[in-house]
């Protein structure tokens, strides 16, 4: 029988929600969903039960009865709400050490706390507009794809976090090939669908109204799509955005693909906004993540939900098992 492994968590922004949510995940998932946190300890809120551990190992026997802490001291304590640049350095090695954890076995899975990009701009020279691109280079993966899942809906950005200006030029043949084969793949192998149903929507208005609202979905998107049908891809579009995201289209489809970052994070933000999990495709490693950002606003007053972290917590502990 193949021993169970916990999940990594790295610790994301101190300032921000990850720390507060982290302890209310372990306190409803305990050992129903096995992980470690990565960061400093001083960072969690007062009174949190937590046990520090020396590997991820000991997680699978502490996390019935406190939160497993791979300790990783920061430059000083954190401030609820204000991003402090002198902690860039330890958020960036929470991840890299989580990836390498995981990357080592000794962890099932990557689960990251939302970071907080200026902060770490400003205190590291952080050279990655996300997670997504940061987890690809320490992976050597020229191109990974970004989902975000829940039960309603999953949903890929061809073009992640660029200005809507740039979608168009960003937007290649190559490019949107790669994220359908990298997203049927995903789906494939981490969530068990053998034959993937991908719909894929329109960069225009009406998907170009034959023309009249745009010209890259005849002059070379339908190509493709045709093209890739002829190997077997079961494919549809390119369809208008406007009408893909409805009760009947959804079940026509396991996955829609879409152009660009709003296209296709709005509906499922809309949908179902605190279960829905970003998870990266294209990784040799399993990573999911909540669907939010740091909620700075809102940090250290004990309201922040943890249901987003929980779900991805559980996605990543449904994916990491074996079919």
């Amino acid at each position: 029988m193949t021993q169970a492994r916990p999940i990594a968590l790295s610790c994301g922004e101190p300032a921000g929600i990850g720390p507060e949510i982290a302890a209310k995940a372990w306190n409803k998932l305990r050992d129903s969903c096995p992980f470690f946190w990565i960061g400093d300890p001083r960072h969690l809120p007062s009174g949190t039960t937590f046990a520090e551990i020396e590997s991820p190992s000991e997680a699978l026997e502490a996390c019935s009865s406190a939160l497993p802490v791979l300790t990783m001291p920061f430059d000083g304590a954190a401030t609820p709400g204000h991003p402090k640049a002198e902690h860039a350095a330890g958020v960036i090695q929470s991840i890299e050490t989580a990836v390498a954890l995981v990357q080592a076995g000794q962890a099932s899975a990557l689960c990251t706390a939302p970071i907080h990009k200026k902060a770490l701009i400003d205190g590291a020279g952080f050279a990655y507009p996300g997670h997504t691109e940061f987890l690809a280079a320490l992976a050597d993966r020229k191109q990974v794809v970004m989902m975000l899942a829940s039960e309603q809906l999953r949903v890929v950005p061809a073009t992640i976090h660029i200005p809507l200006a740039q979608v168009p030029q960003q937007l290649t043949p190559d490019l949107l090939r790669t994220t359908i084969k990298i997203t049927v793949e995903g789906l494939q192998n981490q969530f068990g669908i053998a034959h993937p149903r991908i719909a894929v929507a329109g960069l225009n208005p009406h998907a170009g109204e034959g023309g009249a609202m745009g010209h890259e979905e005849l002059d070379w998107i339908t190509p493709l799509l045709l093209d890739m049908q002829s190997d077997a891809y079961a494919l549809t579009g390119p369809h208008p955005a406007d009408t893909l995201f409805h009760a009947a289209a959804r079940a026509r489809y396991d996955a829609a693909i879409c152009m660009y970052h709003d296209q296709a994070l709005i509906p499922i933000k809309t949908l179902d906004f605190d279960r829905g999990v970003n998870i990266t495709l294209g990784l040799p490693f399993i990573r999911t993540s909540p669907d939010h950002g740091t909620a700075c606003d809102i940090a250290g007053q004990g309201i922040a939900n943890p249901t987003s972290l929980i779900e991805a917590l559980k996605m990543a502990q449904t994916m990491a098992k074996p079919s």
